[in-house]
């Protein structure tokens, strides 16, 4: 039996690795997921996006200034635009400039000497039809629909594809700017939701220019536009920072379905801090915002369209019952104010960081609710969702993300390590602080890792190398010997995993420390073994 398993086992970390090498990429992928020179040199600090979207034909037409702080001389800027999108003209101090183009990349040839240490701006404008997102929010780009009273109903959603879809930026996720003003203009009877706060409306013939400005720094694939016959509610929030401004804007037909399902939102912020931390974005306020797709995590501009049911669509994506306690989109994509919005991954490859602590925030939130037995059932339903075939993380550089399971497997990897800590208010105060570490940063997983490390006390470097670089899951195999000794061993992993776990030996629970090398434990007589089911492993009895 022992060697059918190790054939078996062979077999599958030789068929997943092989799969995982197949993916091939371009120069086009280097230019959108790598620092290159013309991006590297020089630091994003202002953006002022203004621009004006025609509904008719379904165009967009504007310009963005951007100011930015020189780091190092080059004369040789890199902004990104992604076709049917053109650049009209690029200008330094009303000098225009010349642009050499290579796909979405534009390389801006700068006349002016640039100053280490020296602030300066360029003014990008631009035109055309954005790419129509096909499948919203995964096949990112511009919805144009109308609503039931055959008002336009426009959105844009792009972390996949980036912002460059629809507006000229230095799309890569290492380099946040600071603060925005976004300016749109749109047709009199519409109105525009964005980030940040409302500064004013300006009137203007037939046409209205919504002025929103973010204070924070934030991250360029959470820019978004929101267009519609919305009305507007709001509530005060008294949080950890004092009274938080959550405002909700919603189609005019689902106004009081909307004041019922949005109680969730406040729900949220109540589990979230107590779980994470202040809320991120106090100055820039939370909002909840309908939209014509299922939703996403734009910074303080939160979108929604679960069609106002719990669960997902109305599905327990847990199968467990508790995903029906609460509307799966208000949380999930508001637990991304901390995970992706206020912690941002630097590179695509990293996405898990954005997208294992959210699914798991779900958990969390019935764990708050509804106690912790439940949120533990809540995450365990969630594995058989898990594929265990590609690496979480991807590949660096190339604007490539790992694969889907960073979501269910990342939740249950983060559980996993609740165990291991085996203190929840200390695993609390661990996610709490790595709100606080990196507070408004963009970073790198060897960051998040060393973080969660250091401060649960024990090297965590092959757990994080097995779970999150590898497919396979560890199996924990054991067998008692005729003396009444439990011996046991990591398989199916890296042969450096060593992670502790928690056994049942009939009515006794112990911790043992096993590797990939036998190790022994004296019993005082043979009993059943179940490995703690909090735990995301396999086991394996050998008789």
């Amino acid at each position: 039996m022992k060697t059918k398993l190790f054939f078996f086992l062979a077999f599958f970390l030789t068929v997943t690795t092989a799969y995982s090498q197949e993916e091939k990429f371009t120069r086009a992928d280097t230019l959108r997921g790598s620092i290159t020179p013309e991006r590297g040199w020089w630091d994003l600090n202002y953006y002022h996006l203004d621009v004006e979207v025609f509904p008719g034909t379904k165009s967009i037409s504007g310009k963005n200034k951007v100011r930015y702080q020189v780091k190092k001389e080059h004369q040789i800027l890199q902004i990104d635009l992604q076709e049917p999108l053109k650049i009209i003209s690029a200008k330094q101090d009303g000098q225009e400039l010349k642009i050499r183009k290579e796909g979405a990349a534009h390389f801006i040839s700068l006349t002016k000497k640039q100053v280490p240490g020296t602030f300066e701006e360029i003014i990008i404008s631009y035109e055309g039809r954005p790419k129509e997102a096909v499948r919203p929010p995964w096949d990112g780009g511009i919805t144009w629909q109308k609503d039931n009273n055959g008002k336009h109903y426009i959105a844009s959603s792009n972390q996949g594809i980036g912002s460059s879809i629809w507006w000229p930026s230095k799309d890569h996720p290492a380099d946040e700017v600071d603060s925005m003003l976004i300016s749109v203009r749109v047709p009199k009877d519409l109105m525009n939701i964005s980030n940040g706060r409302l500064r004013k409306v300006e009137k203007k013939g037939k046409t209205r220019t919504y002025h929103w400005f973010v204070s924070n720094p934030i991250n360029d694939y959470g820019v978004n536009i929101n267009i519609g016959d919305y009305v507007h509610f709001s509530e005060k929030y008294p949080g950890e920072n004092g009274l938080l401004d959550m405002e909700y804007y919603v189609l005019r037909d689902n106004l009081e379905k909307a004041k019922v399902q949005f109680q969730d939102a406040r729900r949220m912020m109540e589990a979230f801090e107590h779980w994470f931390g202040p809320y991120p974005f106090y100055e820039d306020s939370y909002k909840l915002v309908e939209a014509p797709y299922l939703g996403m995590e734009h910074q303080s501009s939160v979108t929604y369209g679960n069609g106002y049911k719990n669960g997902y669509r109305g599905t327990d994506l847990s199968g467990t019952g508790w995903g029906m306690k609460f509307d799966f989109i208000i949380i999930h994509e508001s637990g991304h104010e901390w995970f992706a919005n206020n912690i941002t991954y630097k590179d695509v490859a990293d996405m898990w960081i954005h997208e294992s602590f959210t699914n798991y925030s779900e958990s969390l939130f019935v764990d708050y609710f509804y106690g912790k037995e439940a949120g533990q059932e809540y995450v365990r339903g969630t594995r058989t969702r898990i594929d265990n075939k590609l690496p979480i993380i991807g590949r660096y550089s190339v604007n490539h993300r790992g694969s889907g399971d960073m979501y269910y497997k990342g939740g249950n990897i983060l559980n996993t390590l609740r165990q291991i800590t085996n203190d929840d208010e200390k695993w609390r105060n661990i996610l709490r602080g790595l709100n606080i570490e990196f507070y408004h940063q963009t970073v790198t997983t060897a960051q998040v890792e060393n973080y969660i490390a250091q401060k649960i006390g024990i090297d965590l470097a092959a757990f994080f190398d097995q779970y999150l670089r590898n497919s396979t899951l560890p199996v924990l195999e054991y067998y008692f010997s005729d003396d009444n000794t439990l011996n046991f061993r990591w398989t199916n992993c890296i042969t450096s995993f060593d992670m502790p776990v928690d056994l049942e030996l009939g009515e006794n629970k112990v911790r043992v420390f096993p590797n990939t090398k036998w190790s022994e434990l004296k019993v005082n007589h043979r009993s059943e073994v179940k490995v703690d089911a909090d735990y995301y492993v396999g086991s394996f009895g050998l008789r």
